[in-house]
């Protein structure tokens, strides 16, 4: 081979691989670029999750100069939008809103998963955590967390509590309710948070745990009766509101939400939204719409997250257990 002809084929191989080269690297430092990205809420909207996904699709598209959209795809507590999300293409245009019920207590619960939380997800950040309120109707002759104990132990099973869903954050709480106090109540599951609220106005259910976000407004108004935080200590949003676990020592039922994306997403991209999101959610503006709503911005690291959800994988499989939750 001559020196011109080797010559020639060097630098061809050479500007190959320098053009491969950008054409990764603008790949990566354009997303989202022109393509519209989707984040998958696997809850009705309306909902908590439903909130902070909107506030993330309408931030990162301020800060990164493309276009995110929510998509509400809800069902199996969870398990129906997340399961789109673990099938869709690992590119970085479909993501999701994770939740405790569905990135921790459902795989302790259901019999079978449409997908494996861990191995098909790459954790993002999560986003906040939000927590959950033990309420009864107003005509309920309990105005306090003992004298609902009490008014439980004597019926078992003549009362029913309503969730947003079965293997829910709010049914689990109340599941870990019952374990903890030895009583009965009847599960009633429901689609949506706003389903639960109005049966609980009107009488069909006596008792809820549910966001502070969906049911704070009835409870100021006087029209739902507020019994306790399913927190460890007391919300600076309620301050006279006593938490559960000064009646029953160690309990925590809060919810958290995340952010997701589909395992095999490109590192750098899923750094870049974890970056993006940690950010967002130090915003002042954020934190103050959030705090308002009685919600705890997060804004955590990838590995940070993804302790969490190990952590909390393991305590919800066994309260589900202690409780004989298992959903077909």
């Amino acid at each position: 081979m001559s020196i011109t002809r080797r010559t020639m084929l060097a630098a061809t191989c050479l500007a190959a691989g320098s053009l491969a080269l950008a054409g990764s690297a603008s790949a990566q430092g354009d997303y989202p670029g022109s393509k519209v990205v989707t984040i998958v809420v696997p809850f009705a909207a309306g909902g908590t999750t439903d909130l902070l996904g909107r506030i993330l699709a309408d931030r990162l598209g301020q800060r990164l100069g493309g276009k995110f959209i929510v998509e509400n795809r809800p069902g199996a507590g969870g398990n129906t939008g997340a399961a789109a999300v673990a099938r869709s293409p690992a590119d970085g245009y479909t993501l999701t809103m994770g939740t405790v019920s569905s990135h921790a207590i459902n795989p302790g619960v259901y019999a079978k998963m449409p997908y494996d939380h861990i191995k098909d997800f790459a954790p993002i950040s999560q986003v906040a955590s939000v927590p959950n309120i033990l309420m009864v109707n107003i005509d309920l002759p309990a105005k306090t967390v003992p004298e609902l104990i009490d008014l439980l132990k004597k019926n078992p099973g003549k009362y029913s509590f309503g969730s947003s869903g079965a293997g829910t954050s709010t049914h689990m709480a109340a599941e870990l309710f019952k374990v903890s106090t030895g009583t009965d109540m009847v599960h009633v599951p429901y689609r949506s948070s706003g389903q639960v609220t109005q049966d609980l106005l009107s009488g069909q259910i006596q008792i809820t745990f549910d966001n502070i976000t969906i049911a704070w407004p009835h409870v100021e108004a006087g029209k739902i009766r507020a019994l306790a935080t399913a927190t460890p200590k007391r919300l600076a949003v309620a301050p006279d509101l006593p938490a559960l676990s000064e009646f029953i020592p160690g309990y925590d039922a809060s919810s958290w939400h995340g952010f997701f994306a589909p395992s095999g997403v490109p590192k750098e991209i899923v750094a870049k939204l974890s970056t993006e999101t940690q950010a967002i959610m130090r915003e002042p503006a954020v934190i103050e719409q959030l705090k308002k709503l009685g919600v705890d911005p997060v804004g955590s690291s990838q590995a940070e997250f993804t302790a969490h959800i190990a952590s909390e994988t393991k305590r919800w499989a066994d309260v589900a257990q202690k409780a004989n939750v298992k959903i077909e």
